[in-house]
């Protein structure tokens, strides 16, 4: 074990492992978000979908469990990334790039990489002082109560939809979200692909599927984030 924490292709292992894990993460969570679009189609003006969503991941006891790993596969994910770029920075010498536009025939998303979990990172730090932090307590919020359609009852809650809604009115938080979102869709475009190669999936057929999977996955996630923000800024 103490081999797989030192060796390269151990960090590269599990930076890999840890990122497929926030990718289905951010499947789960984009599910949840896209409830806000459809209370509006829907007509639900007071979000009943949404909070009857935000409801279940808050009292789910799965999910309870499920938090603590989230946070370790983020530290570990973002910790790996970190010593292995600094170690191939060290490792070309003079010879590194800053940006890698010198470099050809590499991916611009693979050059920026760094830049890109930079801004991701940053992103993450204001999503969750916007919204987590409240709706643990942590940041003074009066969330109020909203009754919702729960399972074929009626349930009360704290009203997540409110907070959302309000907090996507201000144009200087949608366009960090959308700016958040864009380098996600980058981030994943070569991540996705590269996670598997890493683990071994690296053979000329399953490759080009990969990669063509990653434009998906990048464009679904950081798409669908984009989307959500800006059309409760324009339309809700």
């Amino acid at each position: 074990m103490s081999n797989l924490l030192t060796a390269s292709i151990g960090k590269k292992l599990l930076m890999s492992v840890s990122g497929l894990f926030l990718i289905l993460f951010l499947f789960v969570h984009l599910i949840l978000n896209s409830f806000l679009l459809l209370d509006g189609a829907m007509g639900y003006q007071t979000g009943q979908m949404f909070n009857a969503g935000a409801h279940f991941m808050a009292t789910n006891p799965f999910i309870k469990v499920m938090e603590p790993m989230l946070a370790l596969g983020f530290i570990v994910h973002i910790l790996y990334s970190l010593i292995l770029t600094f170690q191939n920075m060290k490792a070309r010498g003079p010879q590194r790039y800053a940006s890698g536009n010198k470099t050809t025939g590499v991916e611009w998303a693979s050059q920026n990489m760094l830049v890109l979990g930079i801004v991701i990172f940053s992103f993450l730090i204001v999503h969750m002082f916007d919204f987590f932090m409240r709706m643990r307590g942590y940041i003074a919020w009066t969330p109020g109560e909203a009754e919702f359609p729960f399972f074929g009852s009626i349930a009360k809650g704290e009203d997540a939809y409110t907070l959302v809604n309000a907090t996507f009115k201000n144009l200087t938080i949608v366009i960090i979200y959308i700016i958040g979102s864009v380098a996600l869709a980058f981030h994943l475009a070569h991540g996705f692909w590269s996670s598997f190669q890493t683990i071994g999936w690296n053979n000329t057929t399953w490759m080009p599927r990969l990669r063509c999977a990653s434009n998906i996955v990048a464009i679904i996630l950081g798409g669908g984030f984009t989307v959500i923000a800006l059309a409760q800024y324009l339309f809700f």
